[in-house]
């Protein structure tokens, strides 16, 4: 595979959701993208491909689910949605305004399941967080994942070859 196409693919996979960046980051890693500028452009399209979402994330989502919450079809999952970014929401609001910012950085930054910029972002929108603030949180989270994502990958990749 042409060394531009796995860029493109690592950008592509950090926009998914649940997946993201720690998803993109050990992909590279196994594709043989982990020294020198290899990495660190891997790193730079797995942190634009999970910043690419934020503002619609931000400005959109909370409408379309709130839409489609009473729909015969999707509205299990939207209500599902909604409640999840509800849920982080208050779980960062509690720390209050200068702590909010930190929590929501390490909330998008640990990577655990369940965590990271989509689920951040929207908690962020459905309690109107502000757009700025939150983004500039989110992408310090995004960073600080790609960090303990590209350290961890190395380690593991490091333990089998």
């Amino acid at each position: 595979m042409h060394i531009l196409v796995k860029y493109l693919l690592v950008f592509l996979v950090s926009m998914v959701p649940l997946v993201e960046l720690r998803g993109a980051i050990p992909m590279a890693v196994g594709w043989g993208l982990d020294s020198g500028w290899q990495l660190f452009f891997a790193y730079v399209a797995a942190i634009l491909g999970n910043m690419l979402p934020v503002p619609f994330i931000y400005f959109f989502a909370r409408k379309i689910l709130e839409w489609g919450k009473d729909k015969k079809f999707i509205g299990k999952f939207f209500t599902f949605c909604l409640n999840k970014g509800h849920n982080a929401g208050e779980k960062l609001m509690k720390k209050g305004d200068k702590g909010f910012f930190l929590a929501l950085v390490l909330f998008v930054g640990i990577p655990i399941p369940g965590t990271g910029a989509w689920t951040g972002t929207l908690g962020a929108s459905i309690l109107d967080a502000g757009f700025k603030k939150s983004s500039v949180a989110v992408m310090l989270g995004v960073i600080l994942a790609g960090i303990i994502m590209g350290v961890l990958s190395l380690f593991i990749k490091g333990l089998f070859y």
